[in-house]
């Protein structure tokens, strides 16, 4: 019964939801009684949407596997906290959460902006058209409220085990919010575009909550690497794979976004970049969602394999862009400023920053999409790897940090005063050369791309300290949640060099009580033990690890095999020090007794990780000091 309750109510939304659509673009939108209607339809249909989501998680924890999703995705034996998570861990599932996420959105859009402002009618019409699209995308082909009937299985076939981690739990949430939450941004400059009103500064009005969706995707991009890193057992954080791309293209185009807003809000010049940009990052979101649920990519995180959900999908995403887009190309005379951009002025800078991002976004897109043209043509598999993205990222990025480093001191509207950069730039390369020769010398760096990404890192980061001497000892205004950001930046820019550079890694084969060396350690098998698990069988592996200055530490990798599937994972095990992470997994056993063992030595992996902490705290903060001053 409680399943076609929850079926029910998520009808009922997907209804109410067009309604409020219907109202808000073909009645009279500047009507405070019509935007009074328009808000209260949307906040019922999200109440009740929101209601039918949290009976699905009730079904889930109750262990109701007459709903077919829980059955197939869930098992008796789960701890409670993996009931809830295995609703997300497969395709129907994860989009119930999209969806609830886009319309989360909206209700919080809704309840924070006053119906006094100009665009909030349509605004939420636009999220409320777009999440009945999604809807009824979930109900008519990815319907989670299929039952089994008659008889239901008896203990659910389980989740599939390398999801079984707190992290997994977390990261598609996170990298969810991010994804939906550009349509507030999205929604409002569709409103404007139909209004056609120049004067109206929708911009000021989205700036917080475009930050925040960044800060979101940021984090869940940085969730999901560090999950690869100690949950796969191949000791990376990034491997250029097509579902990784489609997050990062998303993430490129809102950080030109944020930073094009910044400049439009303030005046007109580059409201025609803020605007594409608005529909551009929000339509690479849709297009993320089809890569994945369209089948039409091998990816371990790929979601569904049928053709006709990915029709579906590319015909909806299809229409809504092309409609924004005919939209934009309509009022694109009206979006035409008189106003010059002043030569190395901070909106100059701004504008190349755009086509570096433009020209990252399009390799990117090209690396995607390539390999799935020419398998259309030839019928042949290819694949694009991690060289064609490095020629293209490492250079293109290098020179727009160079140029960001000159863009500290430009001012808005006014054209930078060259002579202001002499001192602060003789004691940024001072510094950072001293760095680099240090880091050639010390540790041998001759890859003539790591030198200068440590040498630019470096500038950006002492750049930056000396605008922090001077916010301090002479009280001069800056922004300093941009600070903090961009100093993240410089720390990613440097730790991925070096993690690249000085990072190693070695296949032993080791019995109980043998000892190897590698590096200067001492890497001891002590002894192999079997650990009972809730819902697997383990095997850990007891290794004593002996650095060079005689400290010692112990090191308890492990392989489970998980009842209900049948199938064993290798379980990292991970010794973090300041500068370095000792990465220990182990193999299969061979037949002389000795068993395989992978150790790797990855440099400054940490110091990553930390960077892109740096860049969602400061989006947050600011986000948050935006919305306060925000009208």
């Amino acid at each position: 019964m409680l399943i076609e309750i929850a079926h029910f109510l998520s009808i009922l939304s997907t209804g109410l939801f067009f309604i409020c659509f219907i109202f808000s673009f073909f009645l009279n939108s500047k009507d405070i009684f019509i935007i009074n209607l328009v808000s209260r339809i949307y906040s019922h249909s999200f109440f009740i949407f929101l209601s039918s989501f949290f009976v699905y998680v009730w079904l889930a924890i109750s262990d109701n596997f007459s709903v077919l999703y829980i059955a197939q995705h869930s098992n008796i034996n789960l701890p409670v906290f993996y009931k809830i998570s295995s609703i997300w861990s497969a395709h129907e599932g994860s989009m119930f959460l999209w969806i609830i996420f886009l319309t989360t959105w909206g209700a919080v859009y809704n309840l924070f902006t006053s119906n006094d402002q100009l665009l909030k009618a349509r605004t939420l019409g636009v999220i409320s058209i777009t999440s009945v699209g999604f809807l009824l995308f979930l109900l008519l082909t990815s319907n989670p409220f299929e039952t089994i009937l008659p008889v239901p299985p008896e203990n659910g076939a389980d989740i599939n085990p390398v999801l079984q981690d707190p992290l997994l739990a977390i990261h598609p949430p996170m990298l969810y919010m991010g994804y939906v939450g550009f349509v507030i941004a999205f929604g409002q400059a569709i409103a404007f575009l139909f209004e056609g009103k120049p004067e109206i500064k929708w911009e000021k009005q989205v700036r917080s909550w475009s930050l925040a969706s960044w800060s979101f995707l940021t984090l869940g991009i940085a969730l999901g690497s560090w999950w690869a890193y100690y949950e796969l057992g191949w000791g990376g954080y990034w491997f250029w794979d097509p579902v990784e791309n489609v997050a990062l293209m998303p993430w490129l185009t809102a950080t030109a976004f944020v930073h094009s807003l910044s400049a439009s809000s303030k005046s007109s010049i580059l409201r025609i970049w803020t605007l594409l940009l608005s529909i551009l990052v929000f339509s690479l979101s849709l297009f993320g969602a089809f890569i994945v649920r369209s089948g039409i990519i091998d990816s371990v995180h790929s979601f569904a394999n049928d053709p006709e959900r990915g029709l579906y999908l590319l015909a909806f995403i299809g229409l809504l862009v092309m409609v924004s887009l005919l939209l934009f190309s309509f009022r694109f005379n009206l979006l035409l400023s008189n106003k010059k951009i002043a030569s190395l002025s901070k909106e100059s800078f701004i504008s190349l920053n755009n086509i570096f991002f433009g020209t990252l976004i399009f390799s990117t897109m090209l690396g995607v999409l390539y390999p799935l043209i020419y398998e259309f043509i030839y019928n042949q598999k290819i694949s694009v790897g991690a060289p064609f993205y490095n020629a293209i990222f490492v250079p293109i990025t290098l020179i727009a940090c160079i140029f960001l480093y000159f863009s500290i001191d430009s001012k808005w509207q006014q054209s930078l005063n060259i002579k202001s950069l002499f001192q602060p730039l003789l004691i940024s390369l001072t510094f950072s050369a001293t760095i680099v020769i240090l880091a050639f010398f010390q540790f041998s760096i001759t890859n003539l791309w790591t030198l200068a990404s440590l040498l630019i890192g470096s500038i950006i980061i002492m750049r930056y300290m000396i605008v922090i001497y001077f916010y301090f000892v002479y009280r001069k205004f800056t922004n300093i949640f941009s600070v903090i950001a961009h100093c993240g930046l410089g720390l990613l820019i440097i730790s991925i060099a070096l993690n690249d550079n000085l990072s190693s890694e070695r296949a032993l084969n080791i019995k109980i009580n043998e000892t190897e060396i590698y590096k200067d350690h001492q890497i001891t098998l002590k002894n192999l033990r079997m650990v009972p698990g809730p819902n697997f069988d383990s095997v850990k592996a007891d290794f004593l690890i002996e650095n060079p200055n005689g400290k010692t530490f112990t090191l308890t990798p492990e392989k489970r095999k998980y009842f209900a599937r049948g199938q064993v994972t290798t379980e990292t095990a991970i010794h973090a020090s300041f500068l370095k992470d000792i990465y220990l997994t182990i193999g299969d056993q061979l037949d002389d007794g000795s068993w395989i063992v992978n150790i790797q030595f990855n440099i400054f992996i940490r110091w990553i990780w930390f960077s892109a902490m740096m860049m969602v705290v400061a989006g947050l903060l600011l986000a948050h000091s935006l919305s306060r001053s925000r009208p």
